[in-house]
């Protein structure tokens, strides 16, 4: 319906639709932030996140949809694809290629399973730890409480951040490298050290890579490793993979991407914690004032602004730099390891420290009294 301009119909197609769905989502985190419990952005991550692990280990489709059900070509799912090669292959192709394939084999392999349950009990053990400093009102005599400082202070944001930070690098690597305009900018454009990507010639003879997967310079050693697959393997067997995930480096330098990305996500980590605390008055300084302003102070200690905020700076900074280690090493370390559904690790952070966070705010609300359906569901039950 307008020759000549397909390509930017469904560009403006593509932006209608990003713009439409965004707003829906913002109408829904209103609708959830004022009836219902926590926001709606977030039940929204935790349920796509859930969706993932939840095909991811019990999707009973073939990796091929267009094959049928075969040895190479199994069930999706962990568990199916486990149940399916040890109840229709022998004994003898279970012990030559079996196990590799259930335990290792991408999509979904067992160790992903794993891998993800052992971050998801981590983080939810982080997540729960807290300090509490003792507090005291100033005029009644009596009137004690906990202040509680998280182990996780400064939560998911930092990793969230230095994701995002990743994500950038990338986008403009693959910009400079590939777009008609910028690959032709003086020494960022089709710069080999920035990053380089695959040709049209790489992409046809090989599938398991796409047109964004970086295969050199700065963008490769920043790139996500997803899976034991894509770097312990390589550098274990380098003949092995080596125009697929290798793209003619060494194992040196394979182990060399995996330190460098393991040590930008902790880096990055620690970084926009420390950045993250003092934007949102969560430094010493502030939660020193908060403290006072609510008639409280720490029992033992003058009731000065000053003397609660040196007692804070031997807890505060301390923690925040913590978290952001921990939630880097969390996340980079569920990359390293691999996933079920092709999760993320910061994906699958954000979604374990939602929903622990609403199963919190359940018990603050007291759902029973405040949501007059809830308590009727129970009263029938």
């Amino acid at each position: 319906f307008a020759p000549g301009y397909g390509t930017f119909l469904a560009q403006s197609i593509i932006i209608a639709q990003l713009f439409l769905g965004t707003y829906l989502v913002f109408l829904f985190d209103e609708l959830v932030s004022k009836y219902g419990i926590g926001s709606g952005i977030s039940l929204f991550i935790a349920a796509g996140v859930s969706q993932q692990l939840f095909t991811g280990t019990f999707s009973w489709l073939p990796v091929s949809t267009s094959a049928l059900l075969s040895a190479s070509n199994p069930p999706a799912g962990t568990i199916p694809k486990i149940l399916y090669l040890v109840s229709s292959q022998p004994s003898s192709y279970l012990y030559t290629t079996g196990v590799d394939q259930i335990v290792f084999q991408q999509p979904n392999p067992l160790i992903a399973l794993i891998g993800t349950l052992l971050i998801f009990f981590i983080v939810a053990y982080f997540q729960s730890s807290k300090i509490e400093l003792p507090i005291a009102h100033e005029r009644v005599r009596g009137a004690r409480g906990r202040y509680p400082l998280q182990l996780l202070y400064a939560s998911n944001i930092p990793v969230i951040l230095a994701t995002a930070l990743l994500a950038n690098i990338s986008m403009w690597t693959l910009l400079f490298w590939s777009s008609p305009v910028l690959s032709h900018i003086p020494l960022l454009g089709h710069n080999p050290f920035l990053g380089s990507y695959p040709s049209s010639a790489l992409l046809a003879t090989t599938s398991s890579i796409s047109s964004t997967t970086p295969t050199g310079g700065l963008a490769f050693y920043l790139y996500t490793p997803n899976g034991l697959s894509n770097w312990l393997f390589p550098i274990i067997s380098p003949a092995a993979y080596s125009g697929t995930v290798l793209f003619g480096h060494s194992s040196l330098q394979e182990a060399a991407h995996v330190v460098i990305f393991f040590g930008f996500m902790i880096g990055a980590s620690i970084i926009f914690a420390k950045f993250w605390i003092e934007t949102t008055n969560m430094g010493a300084a502030s939660v020193a004032k908060q403290i006072q302003s609510s008639g409280m102070q720490i029992p033992g200690f003058r009731r000065d602004p000053k003397v609660m905020e040196r007692v804070l700076n031997k807890y505060i900074p301390a923690i925040t730099v913590f978290s952001g280690a921990v939630v880097g090493v969390l996340a980079a370390g569920a990359d390293l390891i691999g996933t079920v559904g092709q999760t993320s690790g910061t994906g699958l952070l954000l979604a374990v420290g939602i929903v622990i966070q609403f199963y919190e705010a359940v018990g603050r609300e007291q759902l029973m009294e405040m949501h007059p359906v809830i308590r009727q569901f129970f009263a029938g039950a």
